[in-house]
C-alpha cells in the first residue's frame, strides 16, 4: 500500500476566493488527503431545519478537481447554539455536579437521548448527500471522543441510562449486584436498580466496584454513539470510516470502538504531549523540548495499528508550535519530517498535518499550520514537500509481525485509576515504562488487545498490570511458545473488583508464586536491587518456590521464574527494567542493541529505520545520525 500525506482544512473559515489556490498548493505539495467538515454544523444548519449545503458542495468539488481525496467528518463534536435551546439538558455534568456549558466544543452527554437522535439525523443527512460523491473517499465520525475529559458525565440522563445498563448486566437481579459489589460493606445494599446513583458526591471514596462499573458503562455509551453514526454512513457509502483517537486518552475502550471502523486514526502532538501526557522528567523535558519524547508517539502508533486491525493513519500531525500545552516551543528543523517517517515506519497509511492554515481568530489562533495566516509557507510545508519527494522512491508499505508483543487493556486502566494504591500511579504509565525499555534495546513491538488468545509467532509477550486476568488468558499465555512476563498487579482482582481468595493472585499456571502483601512506595524511597537498579512506586511480597530472577539488596524476591513464565511483582526503574528484559530477550532469542540515548529503530518487512530524537548528532553502528535525523535502509 502506498504511503500518503494530507492535511486538515476548514473552508468555512476562509473566503471562497482562496479555495482554489489552497487546493492547488496542497496538490503541488504532494498531499493526497484533505479532512473537512467535522466542526461545521452551525454553517450546515444555521437554524433548525434550515440546511445550507451549497458551500460544502463547492468545497468538495474544488478539492476533488485538484485530485485531492476528501475525508468528510460528521459535525457532532460541535452542536450549534440552537441545539442547547432545543435540548437544555444535553450538557455533560462533571464529578462535582456542575453542568458544562456552550462556548467551545464536545458540549454534549453521550447518554442524552435527544442529542443522540440529533446526531443520527445530521449524520443521515450528510451521508445521503455525499455517500456517492466520488471525491469523498473516507469518513470520520465526530472528533476526538474523550478530549477535554468528556466521556464521563454525571447527568440525570447518564444516571437513568446507567441503571438500565446495570439491570441488563445483572439480569434484573439486584441481589446479584449486591453480592458482586460487596455492598454489605458499610450498609450499601440496594433494594432495586432505581436506587443506584452515580459514584460521585459521596462523603468519602465510593465503592470501587461501583466506580469500575460506571466506567464500563460510560465506555459502552461512547461505542453506541459511534456505532449509530457508522451504521448510517454504511447505508449510503462504501468509503472507509475512521475516527481520530487521542494520546493517552483511555476513558473508553478503543478496541471495541475500532471494531466498527475500517481505519483507526490518532492525533499526534509530540511537543504538547511531552509537557502534558508523556510523563517525562524535568531533565527529559529539557532534553527533548523541541523533539518530543522518543517513545510516546511510537507507543500510540503501535496501539492504534492494533485498534485498526492493521489499518491506521495519523489524522492530525503537529506541524509547529501548538496553543494548548504549558509551554509551546517550535519543533527543531527536521522534526516534522522525522515524525512523519516514524509514523510510516510503524505502518501508517497516511499522515495528515493539522492544519493547512493557521487561524487568526478564536481558541486555536496560536496553533501553527502548514501555511501562515498571511498565506506564506510555514516551515512544516517545506518538510512535507521533502517527505512527498522521498515517498516517490520509497517502497510500498509492508508491515510485518514483530517478535515482541505487549498486551494492552482499557479495562485495566480503569481499574488502576479506580484504585491506584499510590499517588500518580497508572496502568498507562506502567505500560509506557515497559515499552520504553524494549525500545531502548532496539526491539520492534506489537500492541495486542487483552482479548487476544492466539500468540503464534511471538517470542516474548509482556502482560504487565492486567488487574483482571481471565483464566483462559492465563492458560493461553502459559501454552504459547513465547517467553512470558506478567505483573505487577496482574490477576489482582476479579471482574467485579474483588480480590480472588482461593487461591490468592496471581494464580498463574505452572508458576508457584503468591502475592502475600502489597505496598506502594514514596517516590523518594526506592528500594535498591542487588546488582543494580531499584524498585519504585509499587512492590509485592512474593511467596512460593519459583526461582528468583531479581532481588532487593535485602534478599526479597522481586521477579521470579519457572520455565518460560516470569512474574515481576514490582514497578522497576529503567536500570532494573533493562536488566530483566535483557534476560528474557536472550532467552527468547531476540536481537537486541544498547541504543544511544534518544536513538530508536524500527523494522518492517522490507526496511529498517533509525531515528535520532536528539538535538545533536549521534554516532551509531550505522554511522553518524544528524540531529533530528532519519536513516532508512533496506533489510
Amino acid at each position: 500500500m502506498k504511503r500518503t500525506l494530507g492535511t486538515c482544512y476548514y473552508p468555512e473559515h476562509w473566503s471562497t476566493d482562496i479555495w482554489e489556490s489552497d487546493a492547488t498548493r496542497m496538490a503541488e505539495a504532494g498531499l493526497t488527503w484533505v479532512r473537512i467538515g467535522e466542526f461545521s454544523w452551525s454553517r450546515l444548519e444555521p437554524t433548525p431545519g434550515q440546511l445550507c449545503w451549497n458551500w460544502l458542495d463547492q468545497a468538495i468539488e474544488v478539492l476533488g478537481s485538484r485530485g485531492l481525496k476528501v475525508v468528510l467528518g460528521t459535525p457532532t463534536a460541535t452542536p450549534p447554539r440552537w441545539m442547547a435551546e432545543r435540548h437544555p439538558d444535553m450538557f455533560a455534568v462533571n464529578q462535582f455536579g456542575q453542568k458544562r456549558g456552550f462556548g467551545s466544543r464536545r458540549h454534549y452527554c453521550f447518554s442524552h437521548e435527544g442529542y443522540f437522535a440529533e446526531s443520527q439525523r445530521i449524520t443521515r443527512l450528510m451521508a445521503e448527500r455525499y455517500g456517492a460523491n466520488p471525491h469523498v473517499a473516507a469518513w470520520q465520525t465526530d472528533n476526538e471522543y474523550g478530549c477535554h475529559d468528556t466521556v464521563i458525565s454525571y447527568s440525570d440522563a447518564a444516571g437513568r441510562a446507567f441503571q438500565s445498563w446495570l439491570r441488563t448486566a445483572f439480569d434484573d437481579d439486584i441481589e446479584a449486584l449486591n453480592a458482586a459489589w460487596g455492598n454489605v460493606f458499610w450498609s450499601m445494599e440496594y433494594r432495586d436498580f432505581t436506587e443506584i446513583g452515580l459514584p460521585n458526591l459521596t462523603v468519602t471514596e465510593p465503592n470501587p466496584a461501583h466506580v469500575l462499573a460506571f466506567k464500563r458503562f460510560s465506555s459502552d455509551q461512547v461505542i453506541a454513539f459511534n456505532r449509530a453514526q457508522v451504521e448510517i454512513i454504511k447505508e449510503h457509502s462504501a468509503a472507509p470510516i475512521s475516527h481520530n483517537f487521542m494520546g493517552r486518552v483511555t476513558d473508553f475502550d478503543h478496541f471495541k470502538l475500532g471494531a466498527d471502523l475500517e481505519i483507526s486514526t490518532w492525533d499526534s502532538y509530540p511537543l504538547g504531549f511531552l509537557e502534558d501526557r508523556a510523563g517525562a522528567s524535568a531533565a527529559e523535558q529539557r532534553a527533548f523540548s523541541q523533539q518530543g519524547d522518543p517513545d510516546f508517539q511510537a507507543l500510540h502508533h503501535d496501539l492504534y495499528r492494533a485498534v485498526g486491525r492493521g489499518r491506521w493513519w495519523v489524522m492530525e500531525q503537529q506541524p509547529g508550535p501548538v496553543n494548548w500545552a504549558p509551554y509551546n516551543p517550535s519543533p527543531l528543523p527536521g522534526m516534522v519530517r522525522l515524525w512523519t517517517w516514524e509514523a510510516f515506519a510503524h505502518g501508517a497509511e497516511a499522515v495528515c498535518y493539522f492544519r493547512w492554515r493557521q487561524a487568526p481568530f478564536a481558541q486555536e489562533q496560536m496553533h501553527a499550520g502548514m501555511v501562515r495566516p498571511d498565506h506564506k509557507d510555514a516551515p512544516a510545508i517545506i518538510e512535507a514537500r521533502q517527505v512527498a519527494e522521498e515517498l516517490r522512491d520509497a517502497p510500498d508499505l509492508q508491515p510485518s509481525q514483530a517478535p515482541v508483543a505487549i498486551l494492552f487493556d482499557y479495562d485495566a486502566d480503569w481499574a488502576w485509576s479506580t484504585q491506584p494504591h499510590g499517588a500518580g500511579l497508572s496502568y498507562f504509565g506502567l505500560i509506557l515504562d515497559h515499552y520504553k525499555a524494549l525500545r531502548r534495546l532496539g526491539v520492534t513491538i506489537d500492541i495486542l488487545p487483552a482479548e487476544t488468545r492466539d500468540f503464534s509467532g511471538y517470542r516474548l509477550i509482556l502482560a504487565p498490570g492486567l488487574m483482571h486476568m481471565p483464566q483462559d488468558l492465563k492458560q493461553a499465555l502459559s501454552e504459547s511458545d513465547a517467553e512470558i512476563l506478567v505483573g505487577p498487579r496482574s490477576g489482582a482482582r476479579d471482574a467485579h473488583f474483588n480480590i480472588p481468595t482461593s487461591p490468592l493472585p496471581p494464580d498463574l499456571p505452572g508458576l508457584d508464586v503468591t502475592v502475600a502483601r502489597v505496598e506502594s512506595l514514596r517516590p523518594d524511597l526506592p528500594r535498591p536491587l542487588a546488582g543494580g537498579g531499584a524498585v519504585m512506586h509499587y512492590v509485592e511480597e512474593l511467596e512460593g518456590s519459583a526461582v528468583p530472577l531479581l532481588q532487593t539488596d535485602s534478599g526479597a524476591a522481586v521477579a521470579v521464574r519457572d520455565g518460560s513464565m516470569t512474574y515481576c511483582g514490582a514497578w522497576l526503574d529503567p536500570v532494573g527494567m533493562d536488566r530483566l528484559l535483557k534476560v528474557l530477550g536472550q532467552a527468547a532469542g531476540l536481537e537486541m542493541r544498547d541504543l544511544p540515548v534518544g536513538v530508536r529503530t524500527r523494522r518492517t518487512a522490507t526496511e529498517e529505520f533509525w531515528f535520532n530524537h536528539n538535538a545533536t548528532p549521534v554516532e551509531t553502528e550505522v554511522g553518524l545520525l544528524p540531529a533530528a535525523g532519519v536513516l532508512r535502509r533496506p533489510r
